[in-house]
């Protein structure tokens, strides 16, 4: 049976494909345009060309001290639990116990319970220990949403992971750590560092559990915009989108074009 796709037949299901994508994508890149109009509101196309609303957002201290919270807590998310994310993969990936198909399934509970149960909680949890409101609760709180993706990604480095090079390294002196290191971490570094993105973009863009963890000296950015959306039709809304879109294409971007492919090379060498 020949199984070759015909060259009509790839044209066919490319332009599909793009009709897909263009579909998909296109109602978020709107902001960039929007983000720039010069009107007092969402008109698209814009009428005239400006900045303003970016001025609007970088001189108004509540814009920008929620950007800086998200920015904060993203970052502690993405370092947490891309860390203990690889541990638990690790293990579980390591376990010879028949238990650790279960652990596995717990450790995804966060991505099944629907956020505005998780959400409500983690309020009632949280208010009595003086968490709601704070950096570190809400840190606690991303990263238990974000270990999953962690731990999905890990698995999938390990899913092709050779450990007869640790054993080669093993029987030429390396110690545990050393092998850890040197042979280990550059061979699951795409799963590890595909983590840290994920867990990022996860903290940086959450709304619906912030809900409950937010209070008037602490706001998140996702935060901010919905309830700028809520009270006006201030377009300073579509640069925070722009500024939000631009972050997670950017780490995206990062990680496929230049982590990647380093990650490639480190691999050849290890494995030579």
């Amino acid at each position: 049976m020949n199984s070759e796709v015909r060259p009509g037949t790839k044209v066919v299901l490319g332009i599909i494909t793009a009709f897909i994508a263009v579909w998909l994508i296109a109602p978020m890149f709107i902001v960039f345009p929007l983000s720039f109009t010069d009107d007092a509101s969402f008109q698209f196309p814009p009428r005239a060309w400006s900045t303003r609303w970016y001025e609007s957002f970088f001189t108004n201290p509540q814009w920008t001290d929620a950007l800086r919270n998200s920015a904060i807590i993203g970052t502690l998310v993405a370092i947490i639990a891309a860390t203990l994310g690889t541990i638990t993969a690790l293990a579980i990936n390591r376990s010879k116990s028949r238990l650790s198909g279960t652990v596995q399934a717990i450790m995804l509970t966060p991505l099944i319970i629907p956020p505005i149960i998780a959400g409500a909680g983690i309020y009632t949890f949280f208010l009595k220990t003086d968490l709601v409101g704070t950096i570190f609760g809400f840190v606690l709180v991303h990263v238990t949403l974000a270990l999953p993706l962690v731990v999905i990604a890990v698995n999938a480095s390990l899913s092709g992971y050779d450990r007869s090079l640790e054993l080669a390294a093993a029987s030429l002196g390396a110690g545990r750590l050393t092998t850890f290191v040197t042979v280990t971490v550059p061979l699951i570094l795409p799963g590890i560092l595909a983590g840290v993105v994920f867990a990022f973009v996860t903290s940086f863009d959450e709304v619906i559990v912030a809900q409950f963890m937010v209070s008037p000296a602490l706001q998140t950015l996702p935060m901010m915009m919905y309830t700028s959306v809520t009270r006006t039709t201030d377009p300073t809304i579509a640069a925070a989108a722009a500024l939000v879109l631009g972050a997670v294409l950017l780490a995206f971007g990062l990680y496929q074009f230049v982590v990647v492919p380093l990650t490639r090379r480190s691999r050849g060498r290890t494995s030579v």
